[in-house]
């Protein structure tokens, strides 16, 4: 007996709509993330972090010794950091985006360069007897990082900034017994103010 075969092939079966849209969608959703900005820039972080800078500052002006002012503000330092880095990890949570998506590598690429060159420029000038270098380099090397990395993120981060650098170029000129003051009014005023700044116009 013959057997019949079919003039055509069968076709396969159509991928369904939904996976296409799907696939669209985390395509979408990748490139916008890559072009947006990082605005995960904690508004209540920056006034914690202006607080406790304060509260240093006014530590820091009892001690005489160098070591012990240093300290404390290698401390301060420390806390900034986790603070800083819980809340904005809060911060992106809430707006659903990852803490380390696009423009927030991007900001982290641009901010934390500057602070590493002034944890070791730290290290040299307090060996070579500069401490009083030391204020007008965090506020310079802060500033840089913040401007830098807030290419990536909204408008005030860079002016804030360019604040800091500004604070920071008085510091390096300025007599020595300014420095905790004007660190204050920088790590503690400036972060106050840009936190409120930042918590009414984009929240957090």
């Amino acid at each position: 007996m013959a057997v019949v075969h079919p003039i055509r092939q069968p076709r396969p079966e159509p991928v369904a709509i939904q996976a296409h849209a799907f696939d669209n969608l985390q395509y979408i959703r990748s490139a916008m993330e890559r072009a947006g900005s990082f605005t995960a820039v904690p508004g209540v972080g920056g006034i914690a972090l202006g607080c406790t800078a304060l509260a240093v500052a006014v530590l820091a002006r009892r001690m005489w010794n160098a070591d012990s002012w240093l300290a404390a503000w290698l401390g301060e330092a420390v806390l900034a950091c986790l603070i800083g880095v819980a809340a904005a990890a809060r911060k992106s949570h809430k707006v659903g985006m990852p803490l380390l998506s696009g423009p927030g590598r991007k900001f982290l690429l641009g901010f934390a360069p500057p602070l590493l060159a002034g944890a070791l420029l730290t290290l040299v000038l307090f060996r070579a007897g500069l401490t009083a270098a030391l204020p007008g380099v965090w506020l310079l090397l802060y500033g840089t990082g913040v401007l830098c990395g807030g290419a990536a993120s909204v408008k005030v981060v860079p002016v804030m900034g360019i604040c800091f650098m500004a604070i920071g170029a008085v510091a390096l000129f300025a007599p020595a017994a300014w420095g905790n003051s004007l660190l204050a009014a920088g790590f503690g005023g400036l972060h106050i103010l840009f936190g409120i700044l930042i918590k009414v116009k984009y929240g957090g």
